[in-house]
């Protein structure tokens, strides 16, 4: 399937993980590509891999919580391709921690980067995505939909961002804009590879994240953001579509 050709995607989170995967696999479908990743080995990695998939890439090393680092992107986007027609927040970062032992900086950051910086990069982007009737693809979690241990800061930010979602879904649906949510669960990736247990975890509040078969490559959240971001998701809006190998069933 070619269901990007002639359009531009903008992708955070791109050096790794579920943001690597949806990089490729609009690259496969013909998208021209703006990568943005902190991680700018892996990111460039990330667009040469696209572009041996035949895409045209551009990417840039962002902060997705600093503004103008956000703005700067965008404007590179919209200036490197003409136009941008999706709009893919995957940047993201975990703390696994007891609540009462979290800090208000760790707090604060998680927030910044998970919540906040989607915020900005879905403001920075509305203009482009306005005038090409365009679509955001958030990326949730199943920690926004039920309760997940030792994850106060990360579950409480992707939340908002589930909220964020629903609002402009609302906000923007006349003009012609869809704004969608994914939520993975058990889903491998170097960020959940690296989220380690805190000191005296309850290990049967953690089982209660498992799926029912197997953990999953992210490829299976990337089809799931490329749908969503395509004409064959026309008609979805405002949704949050959990991609969780039954978890939360």
């Amino acid at each position: 399937m070619k269901r990007f050709a002639g359009k531009a995607a903008l992708i955070t989170g791109a050096a790794s993980g579920i943001g690597r995967a949806a990089a490729l696999r609009l690259a496969e479908e013909g998208s021209d590509l703006y990568l943005v990743d902190l991680a700018a080995d892996a990111l460039a990695e990330s667009a040469q891999q696209c572009g041996e998939r035949g895409a045209a890439v551009a990417h840039a090393v962002c902060d997705v919580a600093d503004e103008s680092q956000v703005q700067a992107a965008v404007a590179g986007c919209a200036e490197r391709f003409g136009r941008l027609d999706a709009l893919c927040n995957i940047a993201g970062i975990l703390l696994l921690e007891h609540a009462g032992n979290t800090t208000a900086q760790q707090f604060r950051r998680i927030l910044e980067v998970n919540l906040l910086g989607t915020f900005l990069m879905c403001r920075a982007a509305l203009p482009h995505l306005l005038e090409s009737r365009g679509a955001i693809v958030n990326t949730s979690s199943t920690a926004a939909l039920a309760g997940m241990p030792y994850a106060a800061a990360y579950g409480a930010s992707k939340g908002g961002v589930s909220a964020l979602t629903r609002t402009l879904a609302v906000e923007f649906a006349k003009q012609g804009l869809r704004c969608n949510a994914v939520c993975p669960g058990s889903i491998r990736t170097p960020m959940t590879g690296s989220g380690s247990l805190p000191e005296n975890a309850d290990l049967q509040l953690v089982s209660r994240a498992m799926p029912l078969d197997e953990a999953r490559g992210p490829e299976a959240v990337a089809g799931l953001i490329a749908l969503l971001a395509s004409e064959d998701g026309r008609h979805i809006n405002g949704e949050e579509v959990r991609v969780d190998g039954g978890t939360l069933a």
